[in-house]
């Protein structure tokens, strides 16, 4: 007997996609062409950004008994503005407000620093709650921030929201509010409706208001668990639907190499691969020589030696005839690839090229016709790889290092150059094999953990700020020694409420240690590629002695001379983003060592002193972060997502993939117009 289908959503999905993405950000009451800026500045460029643009924490605000607290602590009271407020100005451009407030607990005097523009706000009588701590002799708050409201005998939840400078809490609160207001009932779900019933799950638009909104923490949670397995779902669904086209797809090209000569090239080196390399290696060449088209990735930690498997089997794949193309998400790294590659194969007849976006129309033309006629065997690049201008002889392999900084649709543009090319993709991202095989779905997986012999550790050490004396002078031997140094800080630039070190403050402070002496330089991911190739080259060739820079430096370049880098603000970090930045040093036999400064969480730092193995830190990381994580500092690595989290939220990705595979291979919905949006947009990703 045929399964009875529950009723379809009504055929109005695509439409209302359609007005929550192309109506302007403008239209939204409140946000004029200078809002509209600050928020583009954030990643917020049409209403679905902004109201997904969920709080990274949520404060607890319940009004403190003043006769209860000490100097350290941390105060939270209400009430009304009874004087008008002072603003007094210092030297620098700092300046003071300072009022007196009208308590329940009675009248109290307090003061905020670098708040002066909230003076127009602040008349006598408005109603606002403060945050701070409280001197009992002076009877006065010093506070940290002030809200606008008032308090019940109940805790208020307060989101918190990643802004920028001009954008302020109340202002971005409003604006998310006001879509939910406007255009809430354009907002649909990317649930089926069957699963929405099944799990007795919130209407979407009803979730978000709960989100930026929180009446309590019930609600909260119930609100969340909603939105974290649409987004787990929807991810999920994309990998099933990879996959299931991938077991559906043609047949790849069948091998049938000359193992000795592979073995010449390997007997070659000047190292010995290890017994992960050779595994992973052979694991490959099995793959080339079947009819099964390959779709595997390498996930190696920092430094496993990936890459050269990555050449091996180029060149095994030269040897049966066929051309093999590496694309890397850089030029900086293309070009450290191709100078890397030549150098080991120098001595057998092999043609590799190199071809990048600065490369001149003048000389990618013998390229392109080498290309075309076969005569080049190995091509590494960028995305200038998949032009509509390159065209390939006998594309037999492609290879795609760090796969995760590539759409879908890019990585499908070079595999679809040649006729049924193999795949292999590479990561340095040391994810625990459970949630590999999750996550990367749709491919096999070969995992490198073995370190090649000779590569000495990397010292690191955890640090507090009042110990930067210490720092300073251990980075000052290091420049003696001719050696460079990496800097790194969580932000460009500051943002409100939140005390962190950014790149700018580093620069200033750097500059004043060192500046007369040593060449220092900033890098940054908001900075034009060209711009930070130019000065990544330059730290390279050791123009320059201190490189500061957030995390894009994760993913880069070789410096055999960095025998250092310094984090600041450590605790702001996923422990797997640790690791990965102190990969960066130690890539040569020189000793080096890593500095994590923080003035808390040193407990869960020290993992980062006991341990190289990025396998078990990330293991760690699970462990620690836990559930809680909406309640703290969201971080995200590797797979972004707005509010779910592939370590605390394992058990719904989990049903979010076994859901989505139903709902995929039901064939009673392949009319429903949200499973056509969803295979359309991993077509466009």
């Amino acid at each position: 007997m045929k399964k009875k289908v529950p009723k379809k959503d009504k055929l109005c999905y695509n439409n209302a996609q359609e007005v929550m993405g192309m109506i302007e950000l403008s239209k939204v009451k409140g946000i004029g062409p200078k809002t509209e800026m600050l928020l583009n500045k954030i990643g917020i460029s049409s209403l679905d950004d902004l109201v997904t643009h969920y709080p990274f924490r949520y404060d607890v605000l319940k009004r403190s008994n003043l006769r209860e607290v000490t100097e350290e602590d941390k105060i939270v009271i209400d009430g009304k503005v009874e004087s008008i407020p002072l603003v007094v100005r210092f030297r620098g451009g700092l300046n003071k407000l300072n009022f007196r407030l009208a308590t329940p607990q009675g009248p109290v005097g307090v003061s905020i620093f670098n708040r002066a523009f909230l003076k127009p706000n602040l008349g006598i009588g408005t109603n606002i709650i403060v945050l701070g701590k409280f001197d009992q002799k002076k009877n006065i708050v010093n506070a940290s921030d002030i809200k606008f409201g008032t308090l019940s005998n109940q805790e208020k939840i307060e989101p918190v929201y990643h802004t920028t400078s001009g954008l302020t809490q109340k202002s971005l609160s409003s604006y998310i509010n006001n879509v939910l207001l406007q255009y809430g009932n354009e907002i649909e779900d990317k649930i089926p409706r069957y699963l929405l019933d099944k799990y007795n799950f919130l209407n979407k638009k009803t979730a978000l208001n709960i989100v930026h909104n929180p009446p309590n923490f019930d609600k909260l949670k119930e609100a969340s668990m909603r939105l974290k397995y649409e987004e787990l779902f929807e991810f999920m669904f994309k990998i099933n639907y990879l996959r299931i086209e991938k077991e559906k797809s043609e047949l790849g090209i069948t091998r049938n190499g000359n193992r000795e000569e592979l073995e010449k090239v390997i007997n070659d080196l000047p190292y010995s691969l290890t017994n992960d390399q050779i595994k992973v290696l052979n694991e490959i060449i099995d793959d080339l020589n079947s009819q099964r088209r390959m779709n595997r990735i390498i996930q190696g930690d920092v430094g496993s030696g990936k890459t050269i498997v990555s050449f091996l089997a180029m060149y095994y794949n030269y040897l049966c005839g066929y051309q093999s193309a590496l694309m890397a998400p850089t030029e900086i790294l293309a070009i450290q690839h191709y100078n890397n590659m030549k150098s080991i194969f120098k001595d057998f007849n092999i043609n590799i090229e190199l071809l990048t976006g600065s490369i001149t129309k003048k000389d990618k033309k013998p390229i392109y016709d080498g290309l075309k006629d076969g005569s080049i065997n190995i091509i590494i690049g960028t995305h200038a790889l998949i032009q509509d201008e390159v065209e390939y002889n006998n594309l037999g392999l492609v290879v795609t290092d760090e796969q995760h900084r590539f759409g879908v649709n890019q990585r499908t543009n070079l595999k679809n150059k040649g006729i049924r090319p193999d795949v292999l993709y590479m990561s340095a991202t040391p994810i625990p094999r459970t949630y590999a095989l999750t996550i990367y779905g749709d491919m096999d997986v070969s995992i490198i953990k073995e370190m090649p012999k000779g590569r000495k550790p990397v010292k690191t050490i955890v640090r507090k700020e009042s110990e930067i004396k210490d720092v300073l002078e251990r980075m000052h031997q290091e420049l003696q020694k001719g050696h460079q140094i990496y800097v790194i800080a969580p932000l460009i630039e500051d943002s409100e409420n939140i005390d962190l070190t950014t790149v700018c403050n580093l620069r200033d402070k750097m500059n004043l240690a060192f500046g007369s002496r040593y060449k220092i330089d900033i890098v940054h991911g908001k900075m034009a590629p060209a711009a930070k190739d130019l000065i990544m080259n330059e730290f390279k060739q050791n123009k320059v002695n201190i490189l500061i820079s957030t995390t894009v430096i994760e993913v880069g370049v070789d410096v055999p001379n960095a025998t250092m880098m310094v984090i600041f603000d450590a605790n702001r970090f996923g422990l797997s983003t640790l690791h990965q930045l102190r990969g960066r040093v130690g890539r040569s036999e020189l000793e080096s060592s890593c500095i994590l400064i923080s003035n808390s969480d040193e407990k869960r730092l020290e993992i980062m002193e006991s341990t190289h193995d990025g396998f078990v830190i990330s293991e760690e990381d699970f462990k620690m972060r836990g559930s809680g994580d909406i309640f703290g500092t969201k971080q995200s690595g590797d797979m972004s997502f707005k509010i779910a989290n592939l370590k605390s939220d394992y058990k719904i990705l989990s049903q979010a993939k076994k859901d989505s595979l139903e709902y995929l291979k039901n064939s009673d919905y392949d009319k429903d117009p949200l499973k056509i949006h969803l295979i359309e947009s991993v077509k466009t990703d």
